[in-house]
């Protein structure tokens, strides 16, 4: 005969629960359940969280299957994210939560089989057979650390609550009640461009240091207010047919586009790359873990160092051209006041569409560029796949913009879908970066349900 059972690894000690040969087992917090987890040590497991199915197989073998009750904070089996239901191995690790409490399937043979799971006597089991009105008590009665959470620091507090975040936005809402004129829009600008930087980097999950990112979109701001700029201006608008026409409404649809496609795509993805490219190389001198920490490694290091250096791209040609350049050509017209509130009208949705935009392009480049790396077998043909799709898309953007004043309502339909198509690359960029990553089972991409 066979036995099965989940045994609890917590950090007071082992429980081991016997599965059932025939029926199935519910893991929750609900008093119902054949396996209940105590609330205040697991509130992140929902009442009825997971089940467990037994069967027969046609070898006469028994087999377990795990499925997810559609609980609110998901399983992870073996560090992957379970969406329906999975059969159980031997030596397979369950996670209800990402932090949530962690149970190892166990196999055995030559045990009888029992009829329903019974906890291992360990020191909690004991107390609680003592006093069984104890589990009661504990989701009856409130404690202190229910009353006053933020005395007792549950855990993860500062990721699972954003408290980072909250507590930079708290403070940018104090400074702009006190700001003005365009410091207000910088100030602004940066939070904005921060956010959706932040917003990437959740559905990565993968840890990075955040002074890499911050370093990356600072060099591509340096790239662009040094000499180098000029010499990609020779390179994809002199030498090749790059050339930026002052009226694009001259020119056919295809011409513009090809003027993007050099003048525009070619030369900013391959810009915006260089701090990717230079991480890289950068890591290349430390050995692991420093290594995985602040190189590229793999395609979410990719999109990490590339979506940030987009950021810096796009706060230097939002708050460094076009922003003062508007505001200083309305104020000349209609007053300095009229000419900062079109700036400001200008900045949150060129902002705002970073996402769809150049993070969408570069991350896409970057996650090529990270798995070259991990596949450097195919390396040139990924790269030239992502460099080139990345700029074609760019490229189409900014020809589809050239021709506002002659398309009309038709520039906006295309820009729509072309934004749309860049961002959905983008996302499924980040999903299969996700599966391939080496450090999948550390991953803590935020998961969204509707």
């Amino acid at each position: 005969m066979s036995h099965a059972f989940l045994r609890l690894v917590s950090t007071s000690g082992e429980t081991s629960y016997s599965l059932l040969s025939k029926g199935e087992v519910v893991i929750g917090r609900d008093p119902s359940c054949q396996i209940v987890l105590n609330s205040n040590d697991y509130a992140m497991v929902s009442r009825r969280h997971a089940i467990v199915r037994s069967s027969k197989t046609l070898d006469g073998r028994t087999s377990y299957v795990l499925c997810d009750l559609n609980s609110a904070n998901g399983i992870y089996l073996n560090g992957e994210v379970l969406h329906r239901c999975q059969e159980l191995q031997a030596g397979d690790r369950i996670k209800l939560g990402n932090s949530g409490p962690e149970l190892l399937f166990e196999y055995q043979y030559n045990y009888q089989d029992v009829g329903e799971p019974q906890p291992a006597v360990t020191i909690t089991s004991m107390a609680m057979s003592a006093n069984p009105r104890a589990l009661v008590n504990s989701d009856t009665e409130a404690s202190w650390s229910q009353m006053l959470p933020i005395l007792f620091r549950p855990k993860d507090f500062t990721r699972k609550a954003y408290l980072v975040p909250g507590i930079i936005t708290v403070i940018l809402v104090v400074l702009l009640f006190f700001v003005q004129g365009f410091l207000y829009q910088i100030l602004l600008g940066a939070y904005l461009a921060s956010a959706a930087l932040y917003f990437v980097y959740q559905l990565c999950g993968k840890p990075k240091a955040w002074w890499v990112l911050i370093a990356s979109a600072i060099f591509t701001i340096l790239i662009l207010l040094s000499p180098v700029l000029s010499l990609f201006f020779l390179v994809f608008r002199s030498i090749l047919p790059g050339s930026i026409p002052d009226n694009p409404s001259t020119v056919s649809f295809g011409e513009l586009f090809l003027r993007y496609f050099f003048g525009s795509g070619l030369l900013e993805e391959l810009l915006k790359a260089l701090p990717v490219i230079g991480f890289y190389l950068l890591g290349r001198a430390f050995t692991s873990p420093t290594r995985e920490y602040i190189g590229v490694e793999e395609p979410l290091d990719g999109i990490l160092i590339a979506s940030a250096s987009a950021v810096g791209f796009t706060l230097f040609e939002t708050l460094g051209q076009y922003v003062p350049g508007t505001i200083a050509q309305v104020a000349q017209q209609m007053g300095t006041d009229a000419g900062l509130r079109l700036g400001l009208e200008l900045l949150i949705p060129r902002i705002l569409g970073d996402v769809a935009g150049h993070m969408a392009w570069s991350g896409w480049f970057g996650y090529c560029i990270g798995l070259s790396i991990l596949k450097p077998r195919h390396a040139w043909q990924i790269l030239a796949l992502g460099y080139f799709s990345a700029a074609g898309l760019h490229g189409l953007w900014n020809s589809s913009t050239g021709l506002a004043s002659t398309l009309g309502i038709f520039v906006l339909l295309l820009l729509m879908v072309v934004g749309g198509i860049s961002y959905a690359l983008l996302g499924a960029a980040i999903v299969k970066a996700r599966a391939l990553s080496p450090s999948r089972s550390q991953n803590f991409a935020t998961r969204f349900y509707h």
